[in-house]
């Protein structure tokens, strides 16, 4: 069985003329537990939306989503929430960092997402410590985001998506932000750390230098046209 499975899920919204917006309309997709797979598309495809989705983040208009056995989509809010925390890694192009807070402490909020009552203990720090050191950033840990580059922003933010050692990691145009160097050393760290961890990666984009570094792609609207999804 397919650690994720998407069937038919079409996301609307309503304009303001009272008219109906398709953002995303796919048929089938499926994504196996440790697999690696690039989508990409066009801006405005719906790459977002698609996995807002499949975190639960958005509850689509029509459609199923399925993770680890578990169909999102009937899940109530709450639920989602505890499912996301503990079964996804998600890394945002915008790095949504809380600018209040060091970088060790954006971290562990990879633990206070999946609800880990411990969010503080020994154990906890230890794990963010180990991610930060991970990703080159042992002498930053207790810098805030302002005095961060956007390279060591993002590689807080793949630490943080990777707290909670989650069995799928998504990852949103990752380096869509960064200069050439600095998105090369962030996606070498996004496929290095995912296979340390054995999730599965789905990272979308529409840089080809990125899609390059995979040996196959997706194109996300071909989806929508009833592929497969491989």
């Amino acid at each position: 069985m397919a650690l994720l499975e998407v069937r038919d899920l079409l996301v609307e919204y309503r304009t303001p003329d009272g008219g109906v917006l398709r953002a995303l309309d796919v048929r089938r997709f499926d994504l196996a537990a440790g697999e690696r797979r690039c989508l990409r598309g066009r801006s405005g495809s719906g790459k977002t939306t698609l996995l807002n989705a499949i975190s639960g983040i958005r509850l689509p208009t029509a459609g199923c989503v399925r993770l680890d056995g578990k169909e999102i989509t009937a899940l109530a809010e709450n639920a989602r929430d505890r499912l996301r925390g503990r079964t996804i890694g998600f890394v945002f192009q915008a790095f949504h960092l809380l600018p209040g807070f060091t970088a060790l402490q954006n971290v562990v909020l990879g633990s206070v997402f999946a609800g880990n009552p411990e969010e503080e203990s020994a154990a906890t720090l230890r794990r963010a410590r180990e991610l930060l050191r991970a990703v080159g950033l042992e002498a930053r840990m207790h810098h805030r985001p302002a005095s961060l580059s956007a390279g060591e922003q993002q590689r807080v933010a793949v630490a943080r998506a990777l707290m909670n050692r989650p069995k799928l990691l998504l990852a949103d145009e990752p380096t869509g932000s960064l200069d050439a160097a600095q998105a090369g050393a962030v996606l070498d760290l996004i496929l290095r750390l995912a296979d340390e961890a054995g999730a599965a990666l789905l990272l979308v984009t529409h840089d080809a230098a990125v899609m390059a570094r995979f040996g196959g792609v997706t194109d996300l609207e071909s989806l929508a046209r009833g592929g497969e999804g491989r």
